[in-house]
């Protein structure tokens, strides 16, 4: 596959889990071309079929295409992939020349992603898990199965009229779906629930896929969910996906057990959003990773929006402990977790949306040893499909990474610390610590952005693994006390006093945030040394600020003076906030985090934003519409 403008020649995407992507799958992928005025959709365009990988990086397969403009017709698929340890990584797009399908491979082999890169102008969502060989038959579904589903099809000039749906089945592994049911929420309807009843309906198997029709329903609103189905099965039977054969729709879904199910760790997600406001629709699809950890989520999605643009977009999310069902809800979705730990959501309108989450794998190494998961933003914690951009401060987790720990002993950080050197495309990096199982380091600002990144340790000489990131021109993410990306954020008073709930900060006052991912620098600096003083170094890209859904005024943003490693942005608290806690947002030309609290006082009494419902960067239109037809 020919590499994309953004990619830096002299370094490679590492290809040594291409192995994760082997045999034959199903897959199916959904493409949404938005028209530019009001999130209506140009063009719709769906694809399923098989597609065989062979384990080195090449793909051949057949499948059936269904466009809202050109009609349907039968597609030959060719072409090509590269999977990293990690999972991570991406192929050749089986229908638009020229552009790749980014996501990631679980521990399963079921790859979820998006072509968020497209200079092309469209939305996609892409699923393929592998055929179990023999082929499934009806006797492979069989169970409780909670499905989410996102439905464009009504009309696409109407983005009112998508509707998204969690559905459960119980197939008996013979013929019958048993008594189903669906919650249904439908774009212009709002908040309003519909429950759809789904009885007497038989299921076959052909080719492996399951095949159904859920009839038309007299209730109103009609264009619930009906239709005739393709449902393709994973080989263990806890994962499904599909969607109807000529619809512009995707659903999900897991199967639930009879306890509640663990949900902690590592995950791989993929997805697609779409808000609704009357007629007028604001859709974006995403790839990425989370963690989720004691009820706290850290969320990366590479997210892709026409009115939005595309972004690196880090987030905080909260959970509760799934129920019996594996269901839990928040704000603007409901979640549920099946017994094979997979995790799927359907959104409550007017937050229409599906959303798939799968384990990670586990990783274990010999030497020193980087984790293909473990290179993570030091003050936000963002999964490590975020990206990485020059002067940001790392922390690398992996095993036998230093013989024990030792701390830079003072400013310029140096390039060799306890015979441990970090290099980023061959170029030293600055280290603030080692130990056995994390290293803090600074990447160099020769770096260049918007490309590819190779991480590697030495320990007492002996190489490791080499982990390959891409790059930003920022990552930001802000400190939080206490550190790890969650809670209040490192933010201080004029006079040098933390802001805290006991001590928050004052409508019109001008504080200071601490953070790291903000790139390049004017005047530049020797990698590792510190901010200078008086002169500042100032952040060349332009840096903005949100506090509580209010637009804040930056009044500086560069490096912090006498600091190693970090960055400063002074906030003007805004009017027209509340009293108490509100999100503290910050956001570059290419990323967007929105994960600590900042306390104010002298605001209004109102409650402040739901948690689940802070998670969406502001809109900003782009200044030229999207091209009218995909290129094929």
């Amino acid at each position: 596959m020919a590499a994309t403008a953004w990619q830096a020649p002299a370094q490679t995407w590492d290809t040594s889990g291409n192995g994760l992507l082997k045999g034959t799958y199903y897959f199916r992928q959904v493409i949404c071309l938005v028209y530019y005025d009001n999130g209506e959709l140009e063009e719709g365009t769906v694809l399923y079929g098989t597609i065989t990988f062979s384990g080195s990086g090449t793909y051949t397969g057949s499948a059936t295409v269904v466009d809202s403009s050109e009609g349907e017709g039968p597609l030959t698929l060719t072409g090509t992939y590269s999977v990293a340890a990690s999972g991570y990584g991406f192929l050749s797009s089986p229908l638009v020349t020229g552009d790749s399908v980014y996501g990631l491979v679980n521990a399963n082999g079921i790859f979820i992603g998006g072509s968020t890169e497209t200079t092309n102008g469209y939305n996609d969502m892409f699923v393929a898990a592998p055929l179990s060989s023999p082929a499934p038959t009806a006797a492979a579904f069989k169970g409780s199965y909670s499905i989410a589903g996102i439905d464009l099809t009504s009309d696409l000039s109407n983005p009112g009229l998508a509707f998204s749906y969690l559905m459960q089945l119980n197939p008996n592994g013979v013929s019958s779906l048993g008594t189903g049911s669906a919650t249904v929420y439908i774009g212009q309807q709002g908040s309003s629930k519909y429950t759809q009843s789904i009885p007497g309906v038989t299921y076959a198997a052909s080719n492996g896929a399951m095949v159904f029709t859920l009839p038309s329903v007299t209730q109103q609103p009609s264009a619930i969910v009906t239709g005739q189905k393709y449902l393709y099965i994973s080989p263990d039977g806890n994962f499904v996906f599909g969607g109807g054969p000529a619809e512009l729709d995707m659903f999900v879904g897991v199967r639930t057990g009879s306890s509640a199910p663990p949900f902690g760790g590592l995950y791989y997600q993929a997805g697609i959003d779409q808000q609704s406001s009357g007629e007028d629709g604001e859709l974006d699809t995403y790839y990425g990773a989370l963690s989720a950890s004691g009820g706290n989520i850290v969320e990366h999605q590479r997210f892709m929006s026409v009115f939005i643009g595309l972004l690196d977009y880090t987030f905080a999310d909260a959970y509760s402990a799934p129920s019996s069902t594996g269901a839990y809800s928040t704000a603007a979705m409901n979640y549920v977790v099946g017994a094979g730990g997979e995790r799927i959501g359907a959104g409550i309108g007017p937050y229409l949306g599906i959303n798939v989450a799968l384990p990670a794998p586990n990783f274990t190494g010999s030497g020193p040893y980087i984790n293909p998961a473990g290179v993570l933003n030091a003050a936000s914690s963002a999964p490590f499909t975020a990206r990485i951009s020059p002067g940001e401060l790392l922390t690398l987790y992996g095993t036998n990474l230093a013989n024990s720990l030792v701390i830079a002993p003072s400013i310029p950080f140096p390039n060799t610390l306890g015979n441990v050197q970090v290099s980023i495309n061959g170029t030293p990096a600055p280290i603030y610590y080692v130990s056995p199982t994390q290293i803090s380091a600074i990447v160099p600002y020769e770096v260049a952005a918007d490309s590819i990144a190779q991480v590697q340790v030495s320990t007492n000489g002996t190489p490791s693994n080499i982990i390959t990131m891409y790059t930003n021109k920022t990552s930001a993410g802000v400190f939080s006390v206490p550190p790890g990306g969650l809670g209040y954020g490192a933010v201080l008073h004029a006079n040098g006093q933390l802001v805290t709930s006991a001590n928050p900060a004052e409508i019109g006052e001008t504080v200071s945030v601490y953070l790291t991912g903000l790139g390049a620098v004017s005047p530049t600096i020797t990698d590792g040394a510190a901010g200078p003083a008086p002169t500042l170094s100032y952040a060349t890209n332009t840096i903005t600020a949100d506090i509580g859904g209010t637009t804040a005024t930056v009044t500086y943003s560069g490096l912090a003076p006498e600091l190693a490693g970090l960055y400063q942005v002074n906030v003007t608290i805004p009017t027209g906030l509340t009293n108490g806690d509100n999100d503290l947002d910050i956001g570059g030309p290419d990323s967007y985090t929105s994960e600590v609290l900042i306390s104010i006082a002298g605001g209004t009494a109102a409650a402040d934003r739901p948690a689940a419902l802070r998670a969406r960067p502001p809109i900003r239109k782009m200044a030229t519409p999207l091209a009218k037809r995909i290129p094929r």
